[in-house]
């Protein structure tokens, strides 16, 4: 399917309580700009000079989200337009998001992260790390963020038990949060493979992917899959001989 019907494919599954953010990470802005005409205005980055550069490439009304691991020293490159930062893992972090904010005249829209997987190498703060922030007096006088709810990445499993487990977990520690905190809305936790079980178990907001932004169309043989990535990486690098694009690749990934 194109972009646009994975797209609406996507759409009609989403409650409408649920907002949907497109994943386009190192996707072309050829590919956002036809998620963009079928309708969709959410695009999700988790690097934060590629969101810059495609910010500068896209419409005005496009709301940028970043989904990845923020650096606080580069908060401020994003700080004039991001949407949300959906990953915000320490108190630390908040000061700068404010600090930058602050400079532009604007209040900017945070998650926190709760570290809800099992895996060491996911982000993340305790939920009593979180308490401790959310009733501190340093965080009251923090006047340009608004944290208006949490983040969490789950386990990278197919153990929908395991899954159910962590996705629970989160929609608990909202629940607690969100009675001395009436900003609390958002809810993002879901992925292409899990998003369906994320809502069952509360999301509010899913970060999808590769089942919107992708090239590939069912039913193809593997044969016809490869050659629709390579016309596609083609068209993209601007390259009309097959030759050439090997001959980038290997500059690119070194191929000797």
């Amino acid at each position: 399917m194109s972009i646009p019907q994975n797209l609406n494919n996507i759409k009609s599954q989403l409650p409408e309580h649920v907002t949907l953010v497109a994943v386009s990470k190192t996707k072309p802005v050829s590919d956002l700009m036809e998620a963009y005409n079928a309708g969709q205005r959410i695009f999700g980055e988790n690097k934060i000079q590629e969101m810059v550069d495609k910010h500068e490439q896209m419409p005005n009304d496009v709301q940028w989200h970043m989904i990845g691991h923020v650096q606080r020293n580069k908060v401020k490159y994003m700080a004039e337009f991001v949407s949300l930062i959906h990953g915000v893992d320490s108190f630390k972090l908040l000061k700068e998001i404010n600090k930058q904010a602050k400079k532009h005249d604007r209040v900017i829209n945070c998650l926190l992260q709760i570290k809800i997987a099992s895996e060491d190498s996911k982000f993340g703060m305790t939920t009593e790390e979180a308490r401790d922030i959310l009733t501190s007096e340093a965080f009251k006088e923090l006047k340009n963020i608004k944290v208006v709810g949490l983040m969490g990445m789950a386990t990278f499993t197919d153990d929908d038990t395991q899954l159910q487990k962590e996705f629970r977990l989160l929609k608990t520690v909202f629940d607690e949060f969100k009675i001395q905190n009436s900003e609390f809305k958002i809810i993002s936790i879901g992925m292409s493979s899990d998003y369906k079980l994320a809502i069952d178990c509360g999301s509010t907001m899913v970060r999808i992917g590769s089942s919107i932004l992708m090239w590939l169309t069912n039913g193809l043989s593997s044969k016809n899959c490869i050659t629709v990535v390579i016309r596609k990486m083609m068209i993209i690098n601007g390259i009309v001989d097959i030759s050439l694009l090997y001959e980038k690749l290997k500059d690119e990934v070194n191929i000797n």
